[in-house]
């Protein structure tokens, strides 16, 4: 988390906070860089680190951090399993414009069928008519079948997508919103807010915005009347 006023003054303010996190966690961070929600009250996020492959390209710098809370809290619930499929269905596109689309996408990925390992449309036809269909195959045809073209058809038809470690399918009619803003997130997960400072240290953060104002003022509107030589 970076201190946007401080950075626009030209001084990188900043503190790494790791997800899922607390309240007081975060209110140390930010006294840290420096918001006090008087001088400074903005922050942006320079820098996301993450092990679940291709999260960190959907998230921008100016994103809610409760939001950011729990999602990080709903994906700490999957198993492996859920989490390679929530990295292929990311890979693929679908509800990856906001973080309220990562948290529904999470929280529905029993609308989708994970294949690992099925790289090509040669080892989805495969797929399909040796596991899946075997029983319409006869023996002494499978070598002469073009499995590519079958694998090809069946990604066309079912709007399927290959994605690093195997092929996810999704049933779309049964994708549920769950999540429909930050009215929804539980509210041991809402970690943001200002900090509360002391009135000394409020007096003293208004006084400095006072001076600062009317020095700025000077600059701008000098004194007129005196005679330059």
């Amino acid at each position: 988390m970076t201190n946007l006023g401080k950075y626009n003054e030209g001084v990188l303010a900043y503190e790494r906070v790791t997800f899922p996190t607390d309240a007081e966690t975060v209110q140390a961070a930010l006294k840290k860089i420096g918001i006090d929600g008087i001088r400074y009250e903005e922050i942006f996020i320079a820098n996301y680190e993450s092990d679940i492959a291709g999260l960190r390209e959907h998230l921008g710098e100016y994103e809610s951090i409760d939001e950011l809370n729990h999602l990080v809290c709903v994906l700490s619930e999957l198993d492996e399993g859920g989490l390679k499929m929530f990295e292929a269905v990311m890979d693929s596109g679908e509800y990856t414009s906001s973080v309220k689309d990562l948290i529904n996408l999470a929280q529905n990925l029993d609308a989708y069928i994970f294949y690992p390992d099925i790289d090509s449309e040669e080892a989805l036809g495969r797929m399909y008519l040796l596991e899946v269909d075997s029983s319409q195959v006869p023996e002494h045809l499978i070598d002469y079948i073009d499995y590519e073209a079958y694998g090809r058809d069946i990604r066309i038809n079912e709007d399927g997508h290959f994605a690093p470690g195997g092929y996810v399918v999704g049933d779309h009619d049964s994708f549920v919103e769950h999540y429909h803003g930050r009215e929804d997130i539980p509210d041991e997960q809402r970690v943001f807010s200002m900090p509360k400072l002391p009135i000394r240290e409020q007096m003293a953060a208004y006084k400095e915005i006072i001076d600062r104002s009317s020095l700025e003022a000077e600059r701008k509107h000098p004194e007129t009347g005196r005679e330059e030589r």
